[in-house]
């Protein structure tokens, strides 16, 4: 059975249909209910998202929305600043902008049955709820970031089993940041359900899969998941009906909501390594493993072959030659050409500047891309690539399959994490806020002078280091 059914299957109260009564889970989660391993993981997760929008804070993507926000999005009557850059725009306005910054470097974290992003929407719906005045400390934050995941998680997998077309990650993080900005806003359990509601019906349906072959600022959607959500929140506790959530409500998704508080979905968020969509992941990753093991030059190279699942392989298509950093985070043939032109995939190797050295364009003309039906079939739950290199001295290289690293299975170690967090934040902040602020997260829990200045730190203009 699909997700799509009848009204008959919804239209009942949710707590007389439902195996567990998601508002009500909402409001009661408290931090004494979150295993230690569980709290690490969100401040792992609150940790790298910050790098990235750190790192997102400096493209041109970013520095267009926050403009747009802080002049287009103004409240009359509550306002936030905005992440990373300390002007202030509406509670919608703010997470819209924030959400969009992280969304304009690729490389925070997702779940692989999502396919997509739930902590993008749900750190800047947080920041923008609190900085607008609603009361929280460190516990709370942490009990509220993980709650995002696990309704977020939850949503997309939800969506993606009950429509035919693969939707961008703001339609369904957009019930992720309904529930945990309602969670702050004090909204009952009825008001949560319509919050819920309205956000599933107005979170941005994108076509992700356009998105992949033209790439452009519109990336996942998050930031209008974003403002969705918070919209959704406010109206309802106004009094505005949207009930019921399909995704939550119908019989087939129950099993997804019968294991809330059980299955930690928080736990199962693989973390990028590399700042580009986490479809050409594998191929970077075979890609380097070749170059490691037999020291080539990208000079020697006279022919790639990159053969990966259907939707990498369609990644960039249309765009072999990438002219901005949104079509270089997007590009399967960039991704690979610039792990083997510069030995790593970083921030700087996806800049302007890159993209124009000749030894990526010069790769970019040999590489052939061509579909493995198996790696299509392990496709969403598994990620796989292979590359050969032909070199000119007649060489055939070729990279065992390989997957992208960061899952739970093959995790990045914590001083990945770190070193990762460090190159992000410093480059924008400078090392001594990177430092400050990766102190201030690891002692949100128990200090609340902590939090009070970290939500500061986060909400103070980027500068760039002398």
């Amino acid at each position: 059975m699909t997700l799509e059914t009848s009204e008959r299957d919804v239209a009942a109260p949710a707590a007389s249909i439902l195996p567990v009564d998601v508002p009500a889970y909402v409001r009661a989660l408290s931090f004494a209910d979150l295993p230690p391993d569980v709290v690490r993981q969100a401040s792992r997760c609150l940790l790298d998202l910050i790098g990235v929008a750190a790192g997102g804070a400096r493209t041109p993507a970013a520095t267009l929305v926050n403009r747009f926000a802080s002049r287009e999005m103004a409240s009359a009557d509550c306002e936030a600043r905005l992440l990373f850059d300390g002007r202030r725009a509406s509670r919608a306005g703010a997470a819209f902008a924030g959400a969009s910054t992280i969304d304009a470097l690729d490389a925070h974290d997702g779940h692989v049955l999502t396919k997509g992003h739930a902590g993008v929407a749900v750190l800047p719906a947080l920041l923008a709820a609190i900085d607008g005045g609603a009361p929280c400390d460190g516990r709370e934050f942490i009990t509220c970031v993980v709650l995002g995941y696990e309704i977020g998680t939850r949503a997309g997998i939800a969506l993606h089993g009950s429509v035919p077309d693969y939707h961008c990650s703001g339609a369904w993080n957009a019930l992720a940041c309904a529930a945990i900005v309602g969670r702050l806003l004090r909204l009952d359990n009825a008001q949560l359900r319509e919050a819920l509601g309205i956000a599933e019906y107005l979170g941005p349906r994108g076509q992700i899969l356009r998105v992949c072959s033209y790439p452009s600022m519109l990336k996942d959607g998050s930031g209008w998941g974003a403002h969705t959500g918070i919209t959704a929140a406010l109206l309802a506790a106004q009094g505005f009906t949207g009930a019921p959530a399909v995704t939550i409500e119908s019989d087939a998704s129950h099993p997804l909501w019968s294991d809330l508080g059980k299955r930690w979905r928080i736990r199962e968020q693989y973390f990028k390594p590399y700042p580009v969509c986490r479809w050409a992941q594998p191929a970077i990753e075979a890609a380097l493993a070749l170059a490691r093991a037999h020291r080539f030059d990208a000079s020697d190279i006279v022919r790639v072959e990159i053969e990966s699942f259907r939707e990498a392989i369609d990644l960039g298509s249309r765009c072999r030659y990438p002219a901005t950093t949104d079509d270089a985070q997007y590009s399967l043939p960039y991704a690979a050409a610039a792990a083997l032109a510069f030995g790593r995939v970083g921030a700087e190797e996806v800049d302007v500047d890159a993209l124009r050295d000749p030894r990526v364009t010069r790769l970019l003309d040999v590489i052939a891309l061509a579909e493995d039906e198996d790696f299509s079939r392990r496709f969403p739950k598994e990620r796989w690539a292979r590359v050969r290199v032909t070199l000119a001295d007649g060489r055939l290289l070729a990279s065992e399959p390989a997957r992208a690293r960061g899952n739970p299975e093959n995790p990045l170690g914590d001083a990945e994490l770190v070193d990762k967090f460090r190159a992000l934040a410093a480059s924008a902040l400078g090392m001594p806020r990177a430092l400050r602020i990766e102190a201030l997260v690891a002692s949100i829990v128990e200090d609340p002078a902590a939090f009070a200045a970290l939500i500061d730190d986060l909400m103070s203009p980027v500068s760039t280091p002398s």
